[in-house]
């Protein structure tokens, strides 16, 4: 679950720089996601094991569970249904994220509709289907292993906002070239090498089947370490950065923040 969620968690700003506040961003998430994903799995789970009762086997497709069901009526609803909640997970958890990305390369060329349409081609050229044809492989495949990425991507962003900025953030130098952010080119090379040691810790466990706990907890080992390397390698630099640049403008809560 945290694997299937850490996606969102990393583009929710998408959706919370709408917010009127920092407070109303948080109730909506402590009380929509938590409560809405314990619901969901404790259906998934109470579901999948009523199909052992009813059928002899555990079916964890709702499709193919639908199709044990022999009744028109009752399947037409029951897929109707999941349409709308494909689709409806679909438009908030995997389209509104690179639809931003893909027209923020380019804004005069492609617009925030442009992007959604190349991500959706994107996406079905990557042939998802594949993915579920085996839980297995799905969950202990795909979802460990993407979250082993997404780890120490959130572990890196995390601990430069939280503890080595303390919240504190220059406002203009976050949309000017050459300002504190910039470092080499606008890339912060000591985050791409807090990252890569995450992910190489991860795929220790992968390779090595002694460590094979680094693997299977992917999204906290990453996030553990990379956060950790991060700390370490920006040590005292921040204090640089600003008196390079001449002090800065801080913004301690999201509504001073908001562009």
């Amino acid at each position: 679950m945290v694997g299937f969620w850490a996606t969102v968690a990393l583009n929710i700003p998408d959706f919370t720089r709408y917010a009127r506040s920092q407070r109303d961003q948080v109730w909506g998430q402590a009380l929509g996601l938590p409560l809405a994903m314990t619901l969901y799995s404790f259906i998934g789970v109470a579901v999948t094991s009523a199909s052992v009762v009813l059928f002899g086997t555990a079916i964890w497709d709702p499709v193919a569970l639908i199709g044990r069901f022999h009744q028109p009526l009752l399947a037409s609803i029951a897929l109707v249904a999941i349409l709308l909640a494909t689709l409806n997970t679909n438009v908030a958890a995997n389209v509104v994220s690179p639809s931003n990305d893909f027209s923020n390369l380019n804004p005069h060329l492609i617009s925030f509709r442009t992007g959604g349409f190349i991500t959706g081609i994107v996406g079905v050229t990557m042939m998802p289907w594949r993915l579920v044809n085996d839980f297995s492989s799905y969950i202990f495949g795909w979802l460990v292993g993407y979250s082993g990425l997404l780890g120490p991507i959130a572990g890196t962003m995390i601990a430069d906002y939280f503890i080595v900025r303390k919240r504190r953030l220059n406002i203009e130098d976050l949309y000017r070239r050459g300002g504190a952010y910039e470092y080499s080119n606008g890339v912060n090379p000591r985050a791409l090498l807090s990252l890569a040691l995450g992910i190489a810790v991860v795929l220790l466990g992968l390779v090595w089947p002694l460590l094979r706990g680094l693997y299977d907890y992917a999204w906290f080992v990453g996030f553990a370490v990379s956060a950790g390397a991060y700390v370490a390698l920006m040590r005292g630099k921040v204090d640089t950065e600003l008196e390079a640049n001449g002090g800065e403008r801080v913004a301690e809560n999201a509504g001073e923040s908001r562009n």
